[in-house]
């Protein structure tokens, strides 16, 4: 795998921690052990972050699962809505799960980033790019 291409992915911020999350700020990037996201507005993409977190849609879930890639594992987020979610005409939110990364930086396909940053292999993205991603960045991992 050493001669693919990665790639650092910057989702859609859509809100943030929820009371109720577990959060370890010894740590950088901190350390979440119990996630509840909190959307404020959702513009419909099925990857959305808030630092050091990331979740997806079920559906993207479901693919990731069965596709053979390496490097993360799921979890189970609590969703709730902001009163600023009520006002904004996002469409209604989906299941969620929250994506942990477990890879090792160009073994597996899915790794965190110095800074927490989400880094993908030339596979998963070709994968992740399946979904809507209309409002993620995403940049060539530079050596």
């Amino acid at each position: 795998m050493s001669e693919s291409k990665f790639y650092v992915l910057e989702p859609e911020v859509a809100g943030g921690w929820g009371d109720g999350t577990v959060v370890d700020r010894e740590f950088h990037p901190p350390i979440v052990s119990r996630l509840v996201y909190e959307f404020d507005g959702w513009l419909g993409d099925d990857l959305v972050t808030t630092f050091p977190v990331y979740i997806v849609t079920d559906r993207l879930r479901r693919a990731l699962e069965s596709s053979g890639l390496t490097g993360f594992s799921f979890d189970s987020v609590t969703v709730t809505r902001s009163e600023q979610f009520e006002d904004t005409g996002s469409p209604a939110l989906p299941e969620w799960a929250w994506l942990r990364l477990t890879g090792a930086a160009y073994r597996d396909d899915a790794w965190s980033g110095n800074l927490g940053d989400l880094t993908v292999s030339e596979r998963m993205l070709a994968l992740l790019r399946e979904f809507q991603l209309d409002n993620c960045d995403i940049e060539p991992l530079t050596a």
